[in-house]
C-alpha cells in the first residue's frame, strides 16, 4: 500500500472514518485503530519514527489519556469537522503531504516546509502590549488572489497545512473561509484574539470543517485584560463556549513570560481550557522583538527548566490531563532544533514579505514578486539550510534567542533587509537582547542535553 495513489489513499481513508464514526456505540478503539493500520501500510517504507503497537495499545488503554482524548473529540466534535481534519491535517498533511515533501527536498536542495505561515492582515481590533504584529503598522493586507495563489504553488510541492497570523485574521474571515471553501483539501489554523467570534462564523467553520483556531489567552482575567484590554477574557470565554457549543476544534495560543508562567500552567488553568472544549495548546517563549521590546518578560533559566518538564506533564498521552500542548523553544529535540527559514515552515508578512520565523523580521523575497521556489532559495533562507541545526545541543535552537551571534552573521551575509516598515530593528540591536539570556541559559540547557536520551530519527530534515 506504500505505493498507493493519492486519489486512492485519501478515498481510503475517507471510508474508514465514515464506518469509525457510524460505530460510536460499538468498540470505538477498535474501529480507530484501522487508522492506524491504514497508516502503518500507507506509509511503509517511508522513515517515521512512529511506534505503531505502542500507539494500538495506548489507543486501547481505557485509563490512559489518550483513550479519553479520543472519545471526548468524539463526543463534543462535528462528525463532518473531524472527517474532514482526519482526511486533511492526517492524510494530506501528515501522510501525503510529508511523502511529497521529502521528494521535493532532494529534488531542489532546499528547505521546502511541512506548514506556511502567512498574515491576511496587519490590521487589528486590539493593541495587546508587547505585540509583534503592533511592529509592522496596521494598513497592510494580502489580497485573497495572493494567498490563495501560493497555497496553489503550495500544493504542487506537498504542502497542505497553513496558518494565519495578525493583526488580527478574523478582521479578514470572509476570505479565509473562502480560502478552505476552495482548498477543501487543505488544513488551516488561524490564530486570533477570539473577539470576532459569533454564531454566523461558527456556522462556516461547521460547514467547511478544516479551518481551526488558536485563540490567544495570557491567564486569567485580571492579566489577560491588562495586556489586551477590559473585558478581552470575558468576551474569548463566550468565544470556546460558542465553538464547543458547535462541535469545532479549538485551543490556545499561549505567550509565556517571566510574569505569567506558572498561572498559564497551573492544574486550573490547564483544567479550564479543557472544560471549555480546548483540543490543544501551543506554548510560545516571549521574544524581545522590536526596538522597544522589554527583556525583564524573558523567563529566568529555572523557569524554563520548569517548563520544559510542565508541559511534557501535561501533554504525557498516558497520565497527563488530556490536552496536546507544544512547547516551541523546548521541543527542539524532537523535530531537530530550530524548524524557521522553511525547514518546517516559513511566514508571509501583511506586506508579502517571506520571513525565516514569525519573529525574525529580516527578508530578501516578497510573494508580489517571487514564486514559491524562488522564496526557499533566496539567500537568507539558503543561510537557514547551510546552518542548521544552529546547535547540537537542540534545548538551545534558536539563532537569535539562544544562538545570537549567527542571526547577525546570517542576515549581514545574506544581505537580508528589515520588514519592519514602523521602526526598523538591526539585527545587531536584537540579538544584544538576547546575549545576557543565552549566556544565562547554556550552562543549564548543556546538563539537561547531556542528561537528555536523545531519541534517534530515521529521517534527518538537514543539508546532507
Amino acid at each position: 500500500m506504500g505505493n498507493l495513489t493519492h486519489a486512492a489513499g485519501r478515498l481510503a481513508v475517507s471510508k474508514v472514518s465514515d464506518v469509525v464514526l457510524k460505530n460510536l456505540d460499538k468498540d470505538r478503539e477498535k474501529e480507530i485503530v484501522k487508522l492506524v493500520d491504514f497508516m502503518e501500510k500507507y506509509m511503509d517504507g517511508e522513515k517515521l519514527d512512529i511506534n505503531y503497537e505502542k500507539a494500538r495499545t495506548m489507543i486501547t488503554d481505557k485509563n490512559g489519556a489518550l483513550n479519553h482524548y479520543i472519545n471526548r473529540l468524539l463526543d463534543e466534535v462535528d462528525p463532518h469537522v473531524l472527517k474532514t481534519m482526519v482526511l486533511n491535517l492526517g492524510f494530506e498533511a501528515f501522510l501525503n503531504g510529508t511523502k511529497t515533501i521529502r521528494k521535493m527536498r532532494e529534488k531542489y536542495k532546499c528547505n521546502v516546509p511541512w506548514l506556511i505561515l502567512m498574515d491576511p492582515t496587519s490590521a487589528c481590533n486590539l493593541h495587546c502590549t508587547g505585540c509583534w504584529a503592533a511592529e509592522y503598522g496596521n494598513r497592510l493586507n494580502l489580497t485573497f488572489d495572493e494567498m490563495d495563489n501560493l497555497i496553489c504553488q503550495g500544493k504542487e510541492m506537498g504542502i497542505y497545512f497553513y496558518m494565519f497570523t495578525g493583526g488580527e485574521p478574523l478582521v479578514r474571515k470572509a476570505d479565509l473561509i473562502r480560502l478552505a471553501e476552495k482548498h477543501y483539501d487543505c488544513a488551516f489554523l488561524s490564530f486570533t484574539n477570539g473577539t470576532l467570534v459569533d454564531e454566523t462564523f461558527c456556522a462556516d467553520l461547521k460547514r467547511v470543517g478544516n479551518l481551526y483556531l488558536a485563540i490567544s489567552l495570557e491567564g486569567f482575567a485580571e492579566v489577560n485584560d491588562l495586556r489586551r484590554g477590559e473585558g478581552v477574557y470575558g468576551k474569548v470565554m463566550h468565544a470556546m463556549d460558542l465553538l464547543k457549543q458547535n462541535g469545532l476544534v479549538f485551543g490556545t495560543s499561549i505567550c509565556y513570560t517571566s510574569k505569567n508562567i506558572e498561572t498559564v500552567t497551573s492544574d486550573e488553568f490547564v483544567d479550564l481550557m479543557i472544560e471549555k472544549g480546548c483540543r490543544y495548546a501551543l506554548y510560545f517563549h516571549y521574544m524581545p522583538v522590536g526596538n522597544d521590546a522589554s527583556v525583564d518578560l524573558l523567563p529566568a533559566p529555572e523557569q524554563r527548566i520548569y517548563m520544559r518538564s510542565r508541559v511534557r506533564e501535561i501533554r504525557n498521552m498516558t497520565t497527563g490531563k488530556g490536552l496536546f500542548t507544544m512547547d516551541f523553544q523546548n521541543d527542539g529535540e524532537f523535530v531537530g532544533g530550530c524548524i524557521a527559514g522553511g525547514r518546517n515552515y516559513f511566514h508571509i508578512n501583511a506586506n508579502g514579505d517571506a520571513e525565516p520565523c514569525v519573529f525574525i523580521h529580516y527578508s530578501g523575497a516578497n510573494i508580489r514578486k517571487n514564486t514559491l521556489l524562488e522564496i526557499l532559495k533566496q539567500p537568507l533562507f539558503m543561510a537557514y539550510y547551510n546552518n542548521q541545526p544552529f546547535n547540537e545541543n537542540h534545548l538551545r535552537p534558536c539563532p537569535m534567542l539562544e544562538n545570537p551571534e549567527i542571526l547577525q552573521r546570517i542576515v549581514k551575509e545574506s544581505g537580508a533587509k528589515s520588514t519592519d516598515l514602523q521602526s526598523p530593528e538591526s539585527a545587531e540591536h536584537l540579538c544584544e537582547k538576547c546575549k545576557a539570556y543565552a549566556k544565562n541559559w547554556k550552562p543549564c540547557a548543556d546538563k539537561l542535553w547531556a542528561e537528555t536520551k536523545m531519541p534517534q530519527h530515521s529521517y534527518e530534515n538537514y543539508k546532507k
